[in-house]
């Protein structure tokens, strides 16, 4: 797939780091499975992955989280 940030570079399979916020929550989850794009670094999850962050994110909000910093881990 050609990259939609940077119009150049096609995208491969890896990982990225994706970074949460809401309210006081900062959630910072590396080793995110995405494709990201060769020339630029952006990383696109598929719709499965996104459904597990949402899921990870909603539970650290509920627990109260402020910051952290973690592994993915699929479901």
């Amino acid at each position: 797939m050609k990259c939609v940030i940077c119009r150049v570079g096609e995208t491969s399979p890896g990982t990225t780091t994706v970074t949460l916020e809401r309210g006081n929550t900062t959630l910072v989850i590396k080793s995110v499975p995405a494709d990201v794009c060769r020339n630029c670094g952006e990383g696109y999850i598929d719709d499965r992955t996104a459904e597990r962050l949402l899921q990870i994110a909603e539970e650290a909000v509920e627990a109260g989280v402020q910051v952290d910093i973690r592994q993915f881990l699929a479901a």
